[in-house]
């Protein structure tokens, strides 16, 4: 059976959201966004691990080659986290021809073998670069798949990929996600995990119309609405419910979850957000669900931004 994320090391992280990933990918941004003393910081908060979110052309160059620089950002973030006693999470945000994020003009990925090779030839290089560290370093092999026609296309391409990497990195621990933006209920679409170093991974920011009230890319939301926690229905029993297929099928394919992202976005007051934290934190506690904040800094999901200073000692013993 395989070990719990929580035995790997993993169990409370944060995002380095926004440095190497939906940023303006300028060298002032690449260089100082993230530097060692935040990492100390985290460090000191008593987390045990961060996720690298990392966009590929951060990694390669628009005809495929591979930049070493960005690798090397990557390698003295990893550095970093060892000296002050973290794990990472490297986590391909974006790859040639798939994006996320809306209105990104990425597409074609899902239909396309070169653009596949080209994720395929990627990870075997951050395999190369990052595989020989497996207890310093894990493996996301693609953010937040978002149209659920695509998952037998996803489910084929993540075990190809799974399987070339591991021709490099054998002891790596993998973490897969599903649909629907890694939604917890489309957990149970995905393969059964190619061994037993591969983990099932969601995110959570339900109910949105709570965690992302006035979010300006979410069409589909009201931009003026607000609500208050007690009127998102959130609960712990919401939580059991939401997340209780994902939980099955681990149990069923003898692997654990990770929650790679989840948060309440800079427009609900820390006293109104904490609340859903609490919720959150208790049902991850209950069922031992690793988990990883959205998002230490900025990104309209900054933990350490001012607006926390009065909440913030609190919030983190819900992580």
């Amino acid at each position: 059976m395989a070990a719990k994320m929580k035995e790997y090391g993993y169990y409370r992280g944060v995002n380095l959201g926004g440095w190497l990933s939906q940023c303006d990918y300028s060298q002032e941004r690449l260089d100082h966004f993230i530097e060692k003393p935040d990492i100390e910081k985290i460090a000191s908060w008593g987390l045990d691990h961060v996720r690298i979110p990392v966009d590929y052309n951060v990694l390669e160059n628009e005809d495929g080659s591979y930049k070493e620089d960005g690798f090397a950002r990557i390698e003295k973030a990893i550095g970093w986290c060892r000296e002050y006693g973290l794990k990472t999470v490297v986590d391909l945000h974006k790859t040639a021809g798939y994006s996320f994020d809306f209105g990104e003009k990425e597409s074609g990925f899902f239909e396309s073998e070169k653009y596949q090779e080209r994720f395929y030839r990627l990870w075997e290089e951050i395999a190369r670069h990052f595989g020989a560290i497996p207890e310093q370093a894990a493996f996301e092999l693609l953010n937040e798949v978002t149209d659920p026609s695509t998952i037998g296309a996803w489910n084929r391409i993540s075990q190809e990929c799974i399987r070339r990497i591991r021709a490099i990195a054998p002891d790596t621990l993998i973490l897969v996600g599903s649909y629907n933006n890694n939604s917890a209920e489309a957990v149970p679409e995905l393969l059964p995990p190619a061994d037993d170093k591969v983990v099932y991974n969601f995110h959570c920011y339900e109910p949105l119309a709570f965690t992302h009230q006035g979010a300006y890319w979410v069409p589909w939301l009201d931009p003026d609405k607000r609500m208050t926690f007690a009127e998102s229905g959130t609960s712990t029993a919401y939580f059991e419910k939401l997340f209780g297929k994902a939980i099955e099928k681990a149990e069923q394919e003898h692997t654990s979850l990770y929650c790679g992202e989840y948060g309440v976005i800079d427009l609900v007051a820390p006293e109104e957000a904490i609340k859903w934290q609490a919720c959150i934190h208790e049902t991850f506690e209950k069922f031992e669900i690793a988990r990883c904040l959205w998002s230490y800094k900025e990104m309209d999901f900054g933990l350490t931004d001012a607006r926390m200073d009065g909440i913030r000692e609190e919030y983190l013993k819900l992580l």
